[in-house]
């Protein structure tokens, strides 16, 4: 089975981790080492966001 493209983009990861206060562990020992409640952390943001802009979206209309 191949692995599944991500859909977030470097940029936006990078900027998720700097915002939570991790990018330093990822800039030093890259991904895999951040620990899972960071990776959560991360995902949480990222649906947090994109549901915000969702709604921006829908206002607009």
């Amino acid at each position: 089975m191949s692995r599944r493209r991500g859909l977030m983009t470097n940029h936006f990861k990078e900027e998720l981790a700097k915002d939570l206060g991790f990018y330093d562990t990822v800039k030093d020992e890259g991904w895999g080492a951040i620990k899972a409640n960071e990776a959560g952390n991360m995902v949480k943001r990222a649906v947090e966001i994109a549901q915000m802009h969702l709604a921006n979206d829908k206002n607009k209309s």
